[in-house]
């Protein structure tokens, strides 16, 4: 009888651990919309950015307005059951990828176990499209398990065929520097002026793209990458500040082709804008969902017209190591 107590209390304790609904992950039907049929899995985890609440608003987006079906996924802390973005090592939900369109990406420096991280290998052997925001370009760091077969994706890899990681094979780029000075100065974005560059279905509607974070150097990004925005720095964190035009200019949002060894041709778009309080720039958001639309084959249901406008309240907060809200649960962005 203490026997199967101890086994009952046992399963009560690791039932956390597993992907639940509303309590380790969200998920969004769509209802109505061009993207009826389509599933979009969004996850969060970095420590700085504040994807965990931004990831929740684009999702609502997607599928609130144009019929996606949405999950996210965020960074738990298993002990608590709390979304904690310095937890490094855990983001409960990763098999969604496994009926997932696309997926888009904010995270920075996880380790995750190594059957958490197969999902996201399966996904991209498969060959399906792929967004990454910000801290991407620099998502994972393995220090407690360099023998994992996924420690090629560390930032600094130098295993052959993925020099500088996952950012680098998939999106183009690793983490290089601060181009901006961080907390400081904010990013202006401007297109490149290139007449098919302008034409693109991803800039439809797009015309005024400026957010708060830095922007970020860029330096590795190979030939066939598609540098569809550049970016400036301005003197200010404010969309009225001025540009510091003694700085030159950098890539913040390209398309690229990516093939991970056995794996099927696929397309990732990346941008290295993307911290929450970016987002409270329609067109930031207009750029994420029209690349969206744009990876899933649907560039035709792309207009500049599409509402933007957030669904529900929507309250970013500063970006910043540490700063985190305490105690959130996944409930709270529901």
């Amino acid at each position: 009888m203490k026997s199967h107590l101890l086994s009952f209390f046992l399963l009560l304790w690791t039932i956390p651990a597993f992907s639940q609904e509303g309590i380790t992950f969200l998920q969004f039907e769509g209802k109505d919309g061009p993207g009826i049929g389509k599933h979009i899995v969004l996850v969060s985890g970095d420590d700085e950015y504040r994807s965990e609440e931004s990831m929740p608003m684009l999702a609502k987006i997607l599928s609130m307005r144009y019929g996606f079906k949405t999950t996210v996924l965020f960074p738990i802390e298993p002990a608590t059951g709390n979304i904690v973005p310095n937890y490094q090592n855990n983001i409960p939900g990763l098999e969604h990828l496994a009926t997932a369109d696309l997926m888009i990406m904010l995270i920075r420096f996880r380790e995750l176990p190594d059957e958490q991280s197969q999902h996201i290998e399966n996904f991209l052997k498969a060959g399906k499209p792929i967004i990454g925001l910000r801290t991407s370009t620099h998502a994972f760091a393995y220090q407690k398990n360099p023998d994992s077969p996924f420690a090629k994706w560390h930032w600094m890899s130098k295993v052959e065929n993925w020099e500088r990681g996952f950012g680098q094979r998939i999106f183009g780029e690793t983490w290089v520097n601060h181009h901006g000075v961080h907390g400081k100065e904010g990013t202006r974005a401007i297109p490149d002026g290139l007449d098919q560059i302008l034409d693109h279905p991803v800039l439809r509607g797009v015309k005024d793209v400026w957010g708060p974070s830095d922007v970020y150097g860029i330096k590795h990004l190979p030939a066939e990458a598609n540098v569809l925005l550049y970016g400036l720095s301005t003197a200010a964190l404010s969309s009225e500040s001025p540009i510091v035009y003694e700085k030159s200019l950098m890539p913040v949002a390209w398309t690229k082709p990516y093939q991970i060894e056995g794996g099927k041709a696929g397309i990732a778009f990346a941008s290295t804008m993307g911290a929450s309080l970016d987002f409270q720039n329609e067109d930031l958001r207009r750029l994420v969902i029209n690349a969206s639309f744009w990876l899933l084959g649907m560039p035709d249901a792309i207009s500049p017209d599409m509402s933007m406008d957030i669904v529900g309240e929507y309250k970013p907060t500063m970006f910043g190591f540490d700063t985190f809200r305490k105690g959130m649960r996944v409930s709270d962005f529901k």
